[in-house]
């Protein structure tokens, strides 16, 4: 509707200008000027308001598109947390910098691309209605800016892509720099790394640059094609002029109308670069959100607990792309309601892959895993978050998050009283951890052993407040002496919740009802 009203507008200037000034030159008077200028104010402001209401809607329809994206996307990678193919640098790149780009495709290119459709048809059919000698000349020569604009285009969408990906390279070479400054500093080599940073980053400028040279020479292009375009019609036209074969309100109506008609299509090849790194982005967002399991949209899913139903693997075989074997290879358990099940194995046997498994973050090559009667394995993410809502999992690095050590133990439930807190952590052997301790990010102001017990803590917390019924720990008591061990499974004994542990730990598999060995798949 607003690239109609558009072309109306267009019309109704034109029309009141060649009107307006042929008056002027056939009377030689001013009478009636002021009601053609109030009329032109009028379409001008008409104009304008259309104007603003394309760019608001567009903007809306962006921001719109933008967060949906983000959702996605971050659904997507919360579906497979461990999923290591996107490093984190590119994540966050697309996701700010990457999707902000889209802006300039859903708030200037589609709707310049609208407009494109609809006002040369619009305005080319009353210039037709005029005089067919100069519709033949544009329906001549407006084709040839498309065409001319797709040969550019295909080039800026290649040297676009190579940019993103140089772009995406400087990124993830900062964050790495950033994640092992310590280490290069403790070793002297921090300095040493400028060089390489020099580099990526030249690299991305000289990206750049070639990407901006594309886009000036295509504008030129453009320019000269619509300029000489307009050329041919207003030279036939003021042949004929001069002739006596058309009269001057003629003339002016189809002069003003010929800019107007190359104008949208011009506009869509200049602002085609302004969208180019947003569909950049896009296209690796895409891949990106259909590489995570899919969601159905079924409400609530009834799973049952572990706390009453056992929890049966069986014949579980991963292989990850590039290995050779296996691992975990035909693994079966099971986990009976209460009971403690450690898994034991060489390092690289499958341990951790069959925790990634259970959680749903992997989907295994085969193999089932039963809950009750609810298969996993294959099903759609509704069912795996409801899965997850009865899990409490410490994994080999616990996650830490900015603040104090109260909040990190209250993400296992966010109504937990501060007394529960304490209490759970002096289970763990945390007694001289106080409450109001600062906690940095990457978990910095904690030891490595007081960072495994506010994360065990943490578990405690989801299992006996929140009702989840199963433990998943990943070496929870490495690096804990042997008193803090023997703590901390009389704590996870107590908390009355199955538990499926990793561990090398003599006192942990002697603790175990069952003990499963991936290195031969015997039950003990």
């Amino acid at each position: 509707m607003v690239g109609v009203a558009t072309a109306v507008l267009i019309l109704a200037q034109a029309w009141l200008l060649s009107r307006g000034i042929s008056s002027v030159f056939t009377t030689h008077r001013l009478d009636g000027i002021a009601g053609w200028c109030g009329l032109l104010a009028a379409v001008f402001g008409g104009r304008a308001g259309l104007a603003w209401l394309q760019e608001s809607l567009a903007h809306r329809a962006s921001a719109s598109v933008k967060s949906q994206l983000r959702r996605d996307i971050l659904s997507a990678r919360l579906s497979r947390p461990t999923e290591a193919t996107m490093p984190s640098g590119t994540l966050i790149n697309v996701v700010t910098t990457g999707l902000d780009a889209l802006d300039g495709y859903y708030s200037k290119y589609l709707p310049q691309l609208v407009l494109a459709v609809i006002v040369p048809v619009v305005l080319a059919t009353a210039i037709g209605f005029e005089d067919i000698t100069s519709l033949i000349i544009v329906v001549v020569t407006i084709p040839l800016i498309p065409i001319f604009m797709a040969l550019i285009g295909w080039r800026t969408e290649a040297a676009v892509a190579k940019r993103f990906k140089v772009a995406t390279r400087l990124a993830n070479h900062f964050s790495d720099l950033v994640a092992g400054l310590p280490t290069l500093q403790v070793f002297g080599r921090a300095r040493a790394q400028l060089e390489g940073l020099r580099r990526t980053e030249a690299a991305n400028r000289d990206e750049t640059m070639r990407t901006l040279r594309i886009s000036f020479l295509s504008s030129f292009v453009l320019e000269l094609l619509a300029t000489l375009s307009v050329a041919l019609v207003a030279v036939t036209i003021g042949f004929r002029v001069a002739a006596g074969g058309m009269d001057l309100r003629t003339s002016l109506f189809i002069l003003i109308l010929a800019p107007e008609v190359f104008l949208p299509v011009r506009q869509v090849g200049t602002l085609f670069h302004d969208a180019a790194d947003g569909m950049a982005a896009a296209e690796v967002s895409f891949g990106l959100i259909e590489s995570g399991r899919p969601v159905a949209s079924t409400g609530d899913v009834e799973m049952p607990s572990p706390r009453n139903a056992p929890v049966v693997v069986s014949g579980l075989t991963h292989t990850y792309d590039g290995a050779d074997r296996p691992a975990p290879d035909n693994l079966s358990l099971r986990i009976d309601p209460g009971h403690l099940v450690a898994l034991a194995g060489h390092s690289g046997g499958g341990k951790t892959t069959t925790l990634s498994c259970l959680l749903g973050f992997i989907d295994p090559d085969a193999g089932s895993i039963l809950v009750g009667d609810r298969e996993l394995v294959g099903a759609d993410e509704s069912v795996w978050q409801a899965w997850r809502r009865q899990l409490a999992y410490v994994p080999q690095v616990p996650a830490m998050m900015a603040g104090t050590v109260a909040q990190n133990v209250r993400l296992g439930y966010p109504e937990a009283p501060d007394a529960v807190l304490r209490e759970s952590l002096d289970r763990c052997g945390g007694a001289s951890i106080p409450l109001d301790k600062r906690v940095d990010d990457d978990a910095e102001g904690l030891s490595a052993g007081e960072r495994r017990r506010v994360a065990l803590a943490r578990a405690l917390v989801r299992v006996e407040q929140a009702g989840a019924g199963l433990l998943v720990l990943d070496e929870p008591t490495a690096g804990l002496d042997a008193t803090t061990e023997a703590a901390v499974l009389q704590a996870v004994r107590a908390s009355g919740a199955s538990v499926l542990v990793v561990t090398h730990r003599h006192n942990v598999l002697e603790a175990a009802d069952t003990v499963v060995d991936l290195a031969t798949g015997v039950a003990a």
